[in-house]
């Protein structure tokens, strides 16, 4: 349920960035739809002594009584542009959108022509750099750090003092220059309040962060609560996990061990528009997420990781792509040695993977261990456990030019 200050909030910023350029018709951004949430539904249990099991479930990619922390907002690659395209549009690859625990987003490269990976400009912390130019279309620069664009299609606003709006016919962003904004397109509505907290929603999933520890996810098979005191409620339809916050938890009813749940971290602030620079595409990132191919400190890929590797399989093939570079990546618990280790062959379990299945493309292996983050794994020196879960991951990348 959207609070007071939220809808109070959000209709004062509107009625700013309307007063800002009166004569320029706005496209306003829809709210992300309100959840109901009991904050106060902690779990309590007279707890007995806990019992250790080696049958205990545990949710896929996770230690016995943990469970996936409330994911970070993360936005598309907003610096990229198609060269073909409208301004700010962002080139994915339709056959790669749809397979479950796999993202493909649009690649950048630097000057040499290496794909850029972890960089962080995917999430919601970070400051950019950079200004907007293009071909074809008009600009109007007001001498004071303000200005109009349309190009291509694309009409940009900037205002000078880090807010402004754009808008594509499909994306729309408004940024209010005090950190907070909202951001659409036509599958997903991000709303970032400035104050550490906001909402995602897309087609599936929601995503509420209450800027104070606490937050919740849903997307339809997998619930999970946190309430920002180590305590924490986590259901899908193969496991219910109760952590009590006090080093105990119950899993499927059965008491076991297990340490408190850390706090969701605050959301960054909205980048400014100002920051969103063009760049064109050089392929493709495809992202296997944490958890979608290996167990928990594994290298070898789950039995049930394999129709998410055949998806990915019949997709290269059908593609007839020519060569893919397939890189791993960890977060940064354990030595520097041990997870480059690990990256490396989870790198090359990917490739065999991929190989067994009928790819005849020219794979590469790389494992970069903890030295690529996509996002922070601590915060003011405190753990960040949505950000060590971006970072643990496996890309293909796949050049534009072959």
């Amino acid at each position: 349920m959207t609070s007071p200050r939220t809808a109070s909030l959000t209709g004062r910023r509107r009625g700013i960035a309307l007063g800002l350029v009166a004569s320029v018709l706005l496209t306003g951004c829809a709210a992300a739809p309100a959840v109901e949430t009991d904050k106060t539904a902690k779990p309590t249990a007279s707890v007995p002594a806990p019992t250790a099991s080696a049958a205990v479930a545990t949710v896929p990619g996770y230690d016995v009584g943990q469970f996936p922390p409330i994911p970070l907002f993360v936005l598309p690659d907003l610096s990229l542009l198609n060269s073909s395209a409208s301004a700010f549009a962002i080139e994915v690859n339709e056959a790669l959108a749809d397979i479950p625990g796999v993202t493909a987003t649009p690649a950048h490269c630097d000057a040499a022509g290496a794909v850029v990976s972890g960089n962080g400009t995917a999430l919601l912390y970070g400051d950019g750099s950079g200004s907007f130019t293009g071909p074809d279309g008009t600009v109007q620069n007001f001498g004071d750090g303000s200005g109009n664009s349309t190009i291509n299609g694309v009409t940009i606003q900037n205002f000078g003092d880090g807010s402004g709006n754009y808008s594509d016919g499909t994306v729309t962003i408004q940024n209010f220059g005090d950190g907070s904004g909202n951001y659409t397109d036509a599958t997903k509505s991000v709303q970032i309040f400035g104050d550490g907290s906001g909402n995602f929603s897309d087609r599936e999933v929601t995503i509420q962060n209450f800027g104070d520890g606490s937050g919740n996810y849903e997307d339809g098979e997998v619930s999970i609560q946190n309430f920002g005191d180590g305590s924490g409620n986590y259901r899908s339809p193969e496991i219910t996990i109760q952590n009590y916050g006090d080093g105990t938890a119950q899993v499927d009813g059965e008491w076991v061990d297990a340490e408190p749940l850390p706090v969701v971290p605050t959301l960054g602030v909205f980048p400014p528009l100002g920051t969103l620079a063009p760049l064109e595409s050089c392929g493709t990132t495809v992202t296997f997420q944490d958890g979608v191919l290996f167990d928990f400190d594994r290298s070898d890929i789950r039995g049930d990781a394999g129709v998410t590797l055949d998806a990915v399989a019949e997709v290269l093939i059908s593609l007839d792509v020519a060569q893919a570079a397939v890189s791993g990546h960890t977060d940064a618990v354990g030595s520097d040695s041990y997870n480059l280790d690990l990256s490396e062959d989870r790198a090359d379990a990917v490739v065999k993977g991929l190989q067994d299945r009928g790819v005849r493309s020219s794979l590469s292996a790389e494992g970069y261990g903890e030295t690529r983050p996509v996002a922070a794994n601590e915060i003011d020196g405190a753990d960040n456990p949505a950000g060590r879960q971006l970072n643990r991951r496996v890309e293909i990348f796949i050049p534009a030019t072959v």
